[in-house]
């Protein structure tokens, strides 16, 4: 039977989501393509920590891996929102790059709460740091001589949280720059310059990169979010937006021999690409992309410009992370049942053959039986979920059902956020749909010219919600109709959008018996207040009044706190330290109405928690939850026993306020 400590303990190459399908390649190949390097980790519960390695692999067939340097901290990546640059709490994309002359090997390693600049030799000689800068190191280069690297800095950080430090003897002033949430300090805004160095990795020099290095940087680092290539003779293919308005679809464009532009117009060039590359001889184009009914298909098709496309195949497997070597594709590979591995996929075929499995002990572990379901919302939405089983299933029992939200791509490990373990789940008894959230209900809403409009539709009588609730709806119900889920036992789980969704839920459907949510809340006071004044605007600006106007009408259809006297059913909520001040307005009516709530708080945790200690607990104390409200099972662990205690007055106090 499978357990918490194999799913956390997991060998992860790349994204661990495997929602992330646009994150460049971490495969990266050797200038002769003869080898491969990569970035290796794993989370160690029992240390709290993580233990990651460089590993670099012969593609001859007969190499095994090898590892060439090991050790450092979880890099924690972060976004830009609202001006400020914010953690996220998942693994900061990180590629390794080989010299040009193949015999060393640059990559980023943090040490001590400092990301610094790394090279290793392939000699045998060893790993060193090259950089010791007082800030993180962000991003690196080879330089054009191909014995310098270029890396860069924020050192203007440190000066501006001085003056943070300094500001704070007058008082800091409440204005945009403060999210409450995150902390009353004032935030740095995002737009700190960042300054370009060069150093020589064997003798240490240091320096101001030139103004061509610089030039040849930018570049580097201006590259598109969206997929592009360059062919050996420079010519171009790129994908871009048909148009400036937020829906407008993305279009395949390539340059001909005399550098003029060509646009594919077929079905098949328009959405959801995620790789591109010109083949050898430098004339066709190789495309990967997302497909199919709510895009649950990759299909590889090869493009003469002028031309049509033509599949080269298709695959309800996950093909990600892919590097173009000859005639192969070197991709990160996996499924519902089977964990991430990196595969050679022949590009005529489509046939495919296993490099390298970073988890060969998942082979020996029996997981249930897992079923893609496909349906519409009430709005024609498309949806879809994995339906996975217990082990051993017997057609005809009623099993209570969990859906875990809210991308179901891959190797179905713990839902968007990593905190509901589904196949641990499936392994003690409950049915689980794994839910892939429809589009926005926006995209069915005429006049959108800005992504403001975007945003104002979505929320204008809460139509994205809506929309999604119909769309959980219909899956459970396909679910109950099968004779397979006891409709007095659904329970509905998520983080960030799948928090919000399920909170949307308990209020406007009495299909969910209980839940647990990971984010948490929308309420009055906290939608404008506690998330701060840059946050209240965006808010503002979609649509919802201020808390000062006290529109209970608005935000009753989303808020706990004010459906919190018939909030009966049972809610686990486990949130960050950084975002629980957003839940107190929620859980404090909750608790105030003695309604079946619980909350836990996890420190020095983001949006999404990145500590596998806490990662362990949570996978434990969500499968304790429903066990315990849906199985009537209680673990005999004695370290248990007060959260047990807890539970148990919950239930007899909600029983006893249900008799008539």
């Amino acid at each position: 039977m499978i357990t918490a400590d194999d799913l956390i303990g997991m060998r992860d190459i790349g994204e661990p989501d495997p929602a992330q399908v646009d994150q460049p390649s971490p495969l990266a190949l050797s200038p002769d393509g003869r080898r491969m390097a990569f970035l290796i980790r794993r989370a160690e519960p029992a240390t709290n920590s993580y233990c990651i390695g460089l590993v670099v692999m012969g593609l001859d067939g007969h190499s095994d891996p090898r590892l060439i340097d090991s050790g450092g901290e979880l890099m924690i990546a972060t976004t830009v929102m609202r001006g400020m640059r914010m953690p996220v709490g998942v693994a900061e994309p990180s590629i390794p790059q080989w010299s040009p002359d193949g015999q060393s090997i640059a990559y980023l390693r943090r040490d001590k709460g400092r990301t610094q600049l790394w090279r290793a030799r392939l000699d045998g000689s060893g790993a060193k740091a090259v950089t010791d800068a007082p800030v993180d190191v962000e991003a690196f280069l080879w330089s054009r001589n191909g014995h310098n690297l270029l890396f860069a800095t924020r050192p203007a950080t440190r000066a501006l949280e001085s003056a943070i430090d300094k500001e704070g003897e007058g008082g800091w002033h409440y204005d945009g720059r403060t999210a409450p949430h995150l902390g009353l300090r004032p935030q740095i805004a995002s737009d700190v310059p960042l300054q370009i160095e060069s150093i020589d990795p064997d003798r240490g020099v240091l320096g101001r990169a030139s103004a061509e290095e610089a030039s040849f940087f930018a570049a580097f680092g201006q590259s598109s979010d969206l997929p592009q290539a360059r062919s050996v003779a420079g010519r171009r293919a790129w994908v871009e937006p048909e148009g400036d308005m937020p829906l407008s679809p993305l279009i395949l464009h390539a340059q001909d021999s005399e550098g003029r532009d060509i646009v594919c117009r077929d079905s098949a060039c328009q959405g959801g690409m995620i790789g591109l590359w010109w083949e050898k001889g430098g004339g066709t184009i190789l495309f990967l992309r997302r497909e199919g009914l709510a895009r649950d298909t990759i299909a590889l098709y090869r493009w003469i410009p002028g031309g049509q496309p033509r599949l080269l195949f298709r695959t309800s497997d996950l093909l990600t992370g892919c590097a173009l070597r000859g005639d192969a594709l070197l991709c990160l590979r996996e499924n519902s049942v089977t964990p991430r591995h990196i595969v050679s996929v022949d590009v005529k075929n489509g046939k495919s053959h296993t490099l390298f499995d970073p988890n060969p002990e998942f082979r020996a572990i029996r997981l249930g039986s897992v079923e893609r379901l496909r349906w519409k919302n009430d709005r024609g939405l498309a949806a879809r979920g994995d339906l996975v089983l217990p082990p051993g299933y017997k057609t005809g029992e009623r099993l209570p059902l969990i859906i875990v939200q809210y991308n179901s791509n891959g190797f179905l490990r713990g839902g968007t956020g990593d905190e509901y373990p589904i196949h641990l789940f499936a392994a003690h008894g409950f049915a689980v749909l794994s839910f892939e959230r429809p589009a926005s209900a926006a995209t069915l809403a005429p006049g959108i010219k800005s992504w403001a409009d975007f945003a104002t539709a979505n929320q204008k009588d809460w139509a994205d919600r809506r929309s999604l609730l119909s769309a959980l709806t219909v899956g459970a119900e396909m679910v109950i109709a099968r004779g397979i889920a006891d409709p007095e036992r659904i329970g509905l789980t998520g983080l960030s959008d799948g928090a919000s969704s399920t909170r949307f839920a308990l209020i406007n459907s009495r299909l969910f018996a209980a839940a647990a949510v990971s984010s948490c809340c929308t309420d009055t006071h906290t939608a404008m207040t506690y998330a701060g004044l840059a946050f209240a605007d965006d808010q503002h600006e979609a649509g919802a009044p201020f808390a000062s106007e006290g529109r209970d009408d608005y935000w009753r259809p989303y808020s706990l706190a004010l459906n919190a006297k018939t909030m009966n059913r049972p809610l686990l909520m486990q949130l960050a330290n950084e975002e629980a001040l957003l839940g107190l307005e929620s859980f404090t009516a909750l608790h105030e109405q003695q309604q079946p709530v619980d909350l836990y708080i996890f420190p020095d945790e983001h949006h999404m928690k990145w500590q596998p200690a806490h990662r362990k607990a949570i996978y434990v104390r969500n499968l304790d939850w429903f066990s315990f409200w849906f199985q009537k099972r209680i673990d005999p662990d004695p370290a248990k026993a007060e959260q047990y205690q807890r539970w148990i007055q919950m239930r007899e106090k909600r029983d006893e306020t249900a008799q008539p």
